[in-house]
C-alpha cells in the first residue's frame, strides 16, 4: 500500500491511533481512530496550502461564454458565493456538482442500503450473537434487519457499532436523507433497548455520526462503465487509476446479510443470525488474479474537458461497485483524480484526451 493512504496510516501510527491486521484478513487492513483521523486530515490540508471551506455545499455552476464549466455557486455560513477554477473535481459522494453541471447520471437497479453507525461504551460480552437477539426482536421494534458488525477503537473501550439498515430509499434526496438519518438514530436506540432487555448492561451512547453512512446513490455516465467481470477477472487497463484486492461486498436490501465474491472464486452470504452460505461463483481451480484495476475513464464524464469525479459516484455495475466503493479503493481514486487534474493543468491537455491517449 502506498500513496496518501499509506501516508495517513503512518501519520496515525505516530499518534498511536491505528492498529494493523496481523493476518491476511479479507475484511480489514487497518483499524483507525476516526476522531484522530479528522485532525490528521486537517493537518494535511494546512501543510498542502489548500484553502478549505467547511460547512459549504455546491448548489449550482457558472459557465463561460462558450458554455464551459467556469465556477461553482456555493452556499455556506456567509450565504451564497462563487469559486472559480480551471478544473473541477466532484468529491461530493452523490455527484452534486456533476448533476448541476448537466452530467448524465444513473442508478443501479438496487441501491445498497445505508447504515447509521455509533460509538458506544460499556459494550457487553454477549453469550449469544447480537444478530440473534436483534432478529428475535426485529418485528416488535420495527427493525429492517441488515448486517451487524463492529469493532473496538484502537487502545480504547469505545465500540463502533454498524448494525442499522436504511433500505429502499435514495439518500441523494433531501427529504429521504432527513428521514433516513432520524430512522437510523431510532434503530440505534432500539438496539440498545434490545440489549438491555436481554439482561445485559445497557451500552452507553457516546457519539453519533455527523452524516449517515451512505453506501450508494447516483453514478455518473463515464467514458467506461466498470463491469463486474472486469473486476473479478483482474482485467488490466492502460489508464489504471487504482488497484485493489478487497472482495466484492454487496449489502442486501431484502435479506439480512451481505454477499461476498472473492478473486479466488469463493462466494459467501453472511447473515447476522444464520449459518454462512458458502460456495463458488466460478471454478476455483482456475487461475486467480492477484488484484483488479479501476480505470481513470470510469471517473470522467464525456462532454466535459475540465471535470472529473472522485468517490462513490464512480461509473460501476453493482458487483464491481461493491468492491470499488470501500475506503482503501476510493482513497486511491481520489488521489488519482487530483493527480490527473494537476497533470493536465501543468501540461495543458484536457482530461478526456489524457484518458483516451492511454487506451
Amino acid at each position: 500500500m502506498f500513496g496518501l493512504t499509506q501516508e495517513v496510516i503512518d501519520r496515525l501510527a505516530r499518534r498511536d491511533a491505528v492498529e494493523l491486521a496481523t493476518d491476511n484478513n479479507p475484511s480489514w487492513y487497518a483499524r483507525l481512530n476516526t476522531e484522530e483521523l479528522a485532525i490528521e486530515l486537517d493537518e494535511l490540508v494546512r501543510e498542502s496550502g489548500v484553502l478549505p471551506f467547511l460547512h459549504t455545499r455546491a448548489v449550482d455552476v457558472l459557465r463561460d461564454d462558450r458554455g464551459a464549466l467556469a465556477g461553482i455557486v456555493t452556499a455556506g455560513k456567509g450565504g451564497l458565493g462563487v469559486l472559480r477554477a480551471k478544473y473541477f473535481i466532484d468529491a461530493t459522494g452523490d455527484g452534486d456538482l456533476c448533476v448541476a453541471a448537466g452530467v448524465k447520471m444513473w442508478r443501479n437497479a438496487t441501491l445498497q442500503p445505508a447504515t447509521a453507525c455509533a460509538r458506544l461504551s460499556c459494550w457487553p460480552q454477549f453469550k449469544r450473537p447480537l444478530g440473534e437477539l436483534v432478529h428475535e426482536a426485529a418485528q416488535e421494534f420495527g427493525l429492517p434487519e441488515g448486517d451487524i458488525w463492529g469493532t473496538f477503537l484502537p487502545h480504547s473501550n469505545s465500540y463502533m457499532l454498524a448494525g442499522t439498515k436504511i433500505s429502499r430509499t435514495d439518500l441523494s434526496d433531501a427529504a429521504a436523507l432527513t428521514a433516513g438519518e432520524m430512522e437510523g438514530r431510532r434503530q440505534l436506540r432500539a438496539i440498545q433497548d434490545i440489549i438491555a432487555r436481554a439482561g445485559y448492561t445497557r451500552p452507553v451512547l457516546e457519539a453519533l455520526p455527523s452524516l449517515i453512512g451512505i453506501r450508494e446513490t447516483r453514478h455518473i455516465h463515464s467514458l467506461h462503465r466498470l463491469k463486474t467481470e472486469d473486476l473479478l477477472s483482474g482485467r488490466r487497463f492502460p489508464d489504471a487509476a487504482a488497484r485493489g484486492t478487497y472482495r466484492v461486498d454487496v449489502h442486501s436490501q431484502e435479506r439480512a446479510g451481505t454477499r461476498f465474491l472473492y478473486l479466488d472464486g469463493r462466494e459467501e452470504f453472511l447473515s447476522p443470525y444464520q449459518p454462512p452460505e458458502l460456495g463458488f461463483w466460478r471454478d476455483p481451480s482456475l487461475p486467480s488474479p492477484e488484484y483488479y484495476e479501476i480505470p481513470l475513464r470510469s471517473l470522467i464524464p464525456p462532454g466535459f474537458d475540465n471535470l472529473i469525479a472522485a468517490g462513490r459516484m464512480i461509473d460501476a455495475e453493482e458487483g464491481a461497485y461493491g468492491a470499488a466503493r470501500v475506503m482503501v479503493n476510493l482513497n486511491q481514486i481520489g488521489e488519482a483524480a487530483g493527480a490527473a487534474a494537476v497533470r493536465v493543468l501543468n501540461g495543458g491537455r484536457l482530461i478526456p484526451e489524457q484518458a483516451a491517449s492511454a487506451c
